[in-house]
């Protein structure tokens, strides 16, 4: 960028040069002291980046506290949860538009310009609100020498559209098109590439699937069998009944947790993808007859324990969950509440209960690769080099399933990721090593299309509409 455009180090720290004082928006109503959706959205941003947190944890906290709701909450929402997804791109614009590296910006200026760049790159919100709203949240914490750096950036970012932005800072699509849809759909590099690995012969979906995962994702309730009905629960809540999973509803938006189904635990929020794991888990052939043991070895945080528990108890059968954290297993109780389920406080790999069981279900940790629309922020957290460690964590939690399992029974892996080393590679190392038979997943999946040609199944969010959750049911020989 011309050195003459950068904007001078000195509006960050010369609070009385009235000469560079951006000028106030002239609607009441948009100014920062009062302008909540936007201040929640940047403590959404500073928390993030200060405290490592979680958005989809800090958000709804706030909102509660602040008494933000509607309009107002929607719109927090979506500012924070897409500045938090959009991080890469807007952090490449905001360094270009300033003329300097992003780590050589002031933390807290860097939260807001994040949330102004993502009005402006991303929003129908007009220019002149996006930039001033930004401005009044610098000028009110910092004053009028950091806030006239914030705008002369924002004023920048503001000359091109984004789709200008990703033509002149992204790679060259002839030469790396992963990288140029990486950058253009705000995903790591290595990320997208495992996408299209992952596609293999499809990899022509890699727009598609990133353009998905870069997108708001619709709420899915899932409706306790037993105790409600998705179409008792999508009527009281006005949502949508579910394509694929008989326990699902769709909401467009609005806080889950207020809604009294989700309070009273007849409901929970979870992802459909999730939902057909633990259904396909409980519909797997097993050679003999299933006496009703049944084993979560990855339980945490519990949500599908609460459905497959919920099943159990159809039948009068019980479900053993195990998780290794203490705090993690609390919330596997709370959920499962007043269900038959045994909650066990051990590593999986060595949780001392006794073998025998009919099915054994491994959703096991991974890097949530699958999830990213739903974590904002896990994108840019995750590294290739966290893979290495969990496949081999994931190896040693399928083996101990595959002891625990009685002869004729069957194990289901799964993880929320469709990376390769966590997926096909881990299943293809234990039919190797433990000479398990690989079921057709796709059977367990009745009125789902588009699943491949087996024998695992890798579901999309562009394709299926639900996380990229992978499975495979193994059953172990007699």
């Amino acid at each position: 960028m011309n050195e003459s455009r950068r904007p001078s180090k000195s509006a960050g720290s010369r609070p009385g040069d009235r000469s560079r004082r951006p000028k106030r928006p002239q609607n009441p109503a948009s100014v920062g002291a009062v302008d909540a959706p936007r201040s929640v959205a940047r403590d959404v941003l500073r928390a993030v980046r200060e405290r490592d947190a979680y958005a989809n944890l800090v958000l709804p906290n706030l909102l509660r506290e602040r008494k933000i709701s509607g309009r107002d909450a929607a719109l927090a929402t979506e500012l924070a949860y897409g500045a938090c997804r959009a991080q890469g791109l807007l952090d490449a614009v905001i360094a270009s538009a300033a003329g300097r590296p992003i780590g050589e910006i002031d933390g807290p200026l860097l939260d807001v310009l994040r949330l102004g760049a993502y009005q402006l790159l991303r929003t129908r919100i007009g220019a002149h609100a996006a930039v001033a709203t930004s401005v009044d949240l610098v000028r009110i914490e910092a004053g009028s020498g950091k806030a006239g750096f914030v705008n002369a950036v924002l004023r920048r970012v503001s000359e091109k559209t984004a789709e200008q932005w990703v033509a002149e800072l992204a790679p060259d699509a002839s030469k790396d098109p992963v990288g140029h849809l990486a950058f253009e759909f705000a995903h790591p590099k290595w990320i997208a590439q495992a996408f299209a690995d992952a596609l293999g012969p499809k990899a022509g979906e890699l727009r598609d699937v990133l353009a998905a995962d870069d997108s708001r994702p619709v709420v899915h309730l899932v409706a306790r069998p037993g105790e409600i009905s998705a179409d008792e629960l999508a009527l009281i809540t006005g949502g949508e009944i579910g394509k694929y999973s008989p326990y699902a509803v769709y909401l467009d938006g609005g806080d889950p947790g207020r809604l009294e189904p989700v309070r009273e635990q007849l409901a929970g929020v979870q992802d459909e993808g999730s939902q057909l794991v633990a259904r396909a888990f409980t519909l797997a052939p097993l050679d003999g007859a299933d006496d009703g043991r049944w084993l979560d070895l990855c339980a945490g945080p519990g949500g599908k324990a609460a459905l497959v528990g919920a099943l159990a108890g159809i039948e009068g059968w019980r479900l053993d969950a195990v998780e290794p954290a203490e705090h993690r297993a609390e919330l596997v109780r709370k959920t499962t509440r007043e269900l038959p389920v045994d909650v066990h406080v051990a590593d999986g790999r060595e949780s001392g209960l006794a073998p025998g069981y009919d099915r054994v279900l491994v959703d096991a940790p991974c890097t949530g690769l699958g999830a990213l629309r739903r974590r904002p922020e896990a994108r840019w957290r995750r590294t290739a080099s966290d893979v290495a460690d969990l496949v081999r964590l994931q190896r040693e939690l399928l083996e101990a399933a595959i002891g625990l399992v009685r002869p004729g029974g069957v194990v289901l892996y799964s993880t929320c990721s469709p990376h390769l080393s966590e997926t096909v590679g881990v299943v293809a190392d234990a039919v190797r090593r433990f000479g398990v038979t690989q079921l057709d997943t796709r059977e367990l999946l009745p009125g789902v299309p588009d699943l491949g040609d087996g024998p695992s199944v890798q579901l999309w969010p562009h394709r299926h509409g639900t996380d990229a959750m992978f499975m495979a049911a193994l059953r172990k020989p007699m």
